[in-house]
């Protein structure tokens, strides 16, 4: 047997975990070999995964979280750039992108139940985006946040949306300007995220909202 014959391909990772803990959904994304950036795939299963929490009334509250370094990447550029070869130059295709986004963020604000991001990596553009659309953000000290598209000759119009609903319009123009990172304490100074907790201990969210969920003056059931 040779070595081309004996090779198998090995089984590809879920892109999205799910979870329960209790009344809490957790949910993971798990690309982290790029940096959880939000690929076609990831967005549908995302908002997939929040339209069956919607309607589940045994879930109280949503997490979501990520695997590896990094919470999320923003989009998956390399995904986007295939599509220069299409007839359009792929605008159509980012067209779709950006719109299949833009729903899934919807959905975690529609959302009748609570939703917090536990983010322990560095956020960018659209997952940026992510954290200030959801009710609660918990970050590690090793998180950072920033819209980082002027850096590549585009403005971050979509983030900014949900950006400057969190922060005042002054931070918000220097994040969307500059490009330039912000630190988990910063954020937290600016109302970006609610607590800077230790590095490793972010997920000690699922506890917190855990309790809240018990608690059915905090968190009124739904469905």
């Amino acid at each position: 047997m040779t070595a081309q014959t004996a090779r198998v391909p090995l089984p590809r990772s879920p892109i999205l975990l799910r979870e329960s803990v209790g009344p809490i959904a957790v949910l993971t994304l798990n690309r982290p070999e790029a940096r959880n950036s939000l690929s076609e795939g990831l967005i549908g299963e995302l908002h997939a995964a929040l339209n069956e929490i919607r309607d589940d009334s045994s879930v109280r509250a949503v997490v979501i979280a990520a695997s590896g370094a990094a919470f999320c990447a923003g989009h998956d550029m390399k995904e986007l750039t295939a599509r220069r070869g299409d007839p359009d130059r792929g605008r159509g295709y980012f067209a779709e992108i950006m719109n299949a986004c833009s729903a899934m963020m919807q959905a975690i604000v529609h959302l009748p139940k609570p939703v917090v991001a536990a983010v322990q990596g560095i956020a960018t553009a659209a997952g940026c985006q992510l954290v200030a659309s959801c009710d609660l953000a918990v970050a590690s000290e090793a998180a950072g946040f920033a819209t980082p598209g002027v850096d590549i000759g585009l403005f971050c119009s979509t983030p900014m949306v949900a950006l400057s609903r969190n922060i005042p319009r002054k931070q918000a123009m220097e994040m969307l300007l500059t490009g330039e990172p912000i630190s988990a304490a910063t954020a937290k100074n600016i109302g970006l995220i609610n607590r800077v907790v230790a590095e490793g201990t972010q997920d000690d969210v699922l506890f917190a909202v855990q309790r809240a969920a018990r608690d059915r003056n905090a968190i009124p059931a739904t469905g």
